[in-house]
This record gives C-alpha cells, structure tokens and sequence, in this order.
C-alpha cells in the first residue's frame, strides 16, 4: 500500500487533485435541492453533501458551496427559509447532473432539464415531480464555515412524500426499493443495494 503526504498530494495537477478528494471521503447521499426566488422563479441544484444531524428534532444538513460559485439555492433559502430535497433514481439522474450547469440567475434548471416542478400547498418551494422520496424543509441556521468559504445549512423536517410500502414496520425507509442513487466524487452515480440490517449493537456479557 503506498502512503501519500498531503504535501505530495498538493504538488498534482488540480482537477487530478480535486477528483482525488472528493472521492476520497466515499460514497454519498445524492440529491435535488429545489428551492424558488421571492417573486417564485423555481430553482434546482445537484448536492452530494447532505446528511442527517438528528432526529428529534428532524434536522438535516447540507454544505453550500462559496457564494460566489452556488449563489442561487443559498439565496432562495434564506430569503424565503424554504426548500425541498428530492431523490435521485436512475431515470433522472443525467438531467439531475445537468442541474449543475452555472445557468444565470432567473433562469429555471426544471425548465433546462425538463424535471417538472411539483407545488405542495403549505410549501413555498417547488419539489421534482420525478422524484420518489422527496420532502419539505425550512431553515434553521446557515453556519459559515471559514476556512473554505462554504456554508452548512441546517434545516428542520416539515412533511416527508414517499410511497408508504417503502416503510418497514420499525420506521427504516427502503430507499433502494426506490431505486434511489448515491454518488462518488464530483460525477461518479452509482446503485445501491441493501447487504443487511443488524441488531442494535451491545456490549456482550460473560
């Protein structure tokens, strides 16, 4: 096995560099963020940073990019203290990926990628349509994280849309049933499948 120095790592090209670490941390949860303007222009970005902080309260995170290279879905969200996260499955994943595109302010990636957007009463930012586990989130707090400019928002659970057969009789969400998707570095879309479900893990006993 060969050992790498961060300062080895340092000297590589930077897209070599950048593919390197991004995979580096492993497979990730991968979704559709959706979220919409003041004046209601729907908007919707890829992120593959989202993880779950607790569950009572149900609170979820994502990492937000610096301003100046995601500007969009960090504005919406904290003008309106609204947004969505939407699974990906595999018949929807390459419009997924092409929300990533830097598409101008005003601009609909529904609309670019021909993803529908998808109006609940009572939420004020649009889900995917497509999307077969998909719920409703409002913000919390957007903390800043200083030494990379990004930002982890912080948002609590407000109403879940999924297909009940999902759900096991203790509450665990099949996703892979759904066929939802993870991913691996910045472009790497990969399927899941379930190995086991174990029991609660004790400290054994002579």
């Amino acid at each position: 096995m060969e050992q790498l120095s961060i300062n080895q790592i340092k000297t590589w090209d930077r897209f070599y560099r950048g593919n390197f670490i991004n995979s580096l941390s492993g497979f990730k949860s991968v979704s559709l963020i959706g979220t919409a303007s003041l004046s209601g222009i729907p908007n919707l970005a890829i992120f593959s940073n989202i993880v779950h902080l607790g569950a009572d309260p149900a609170l979820i995170g994502f990492v937000n990019r610096p301003v100046e290279a995601a500007p969009h879905t960090l504005e919406n969200i904290r003008e309106t203290k609204s947004y969505t996260i939407n699974h990906i499955h595999p018949e929807i994943y390459q419009q997924a990926h092409q929300t990533s595109a830097k598409y101008p302010k005003g601009c609909s990636e529904f609309e670019k990628t021909g993803l529908t957007p998808d109006w609940q009463i009572g939420v004020k930012s649009p889900f995917v349509k497509e999307s077969k586990i998909r719920y409703a989130l409002e913000l919390e707090e957007i903390v800043p994280i200083r030494q990379n400019r990004t930002f982890l928002v912080i948002g609590a659970i407000t109403s879940v849309f999924l297909d009940s057969l999902l759900i096991d009789k203790d509450g665990f969400i099949n996703i892979d049933q759904a066929n939802s998707i993870t991913s691996l570095g910045l472009d790497g879309y990969y399927k899941v499948e379930k190995i086991d479900r174990l029991p609660y893990a004790k400290v054994a006993t002579d």
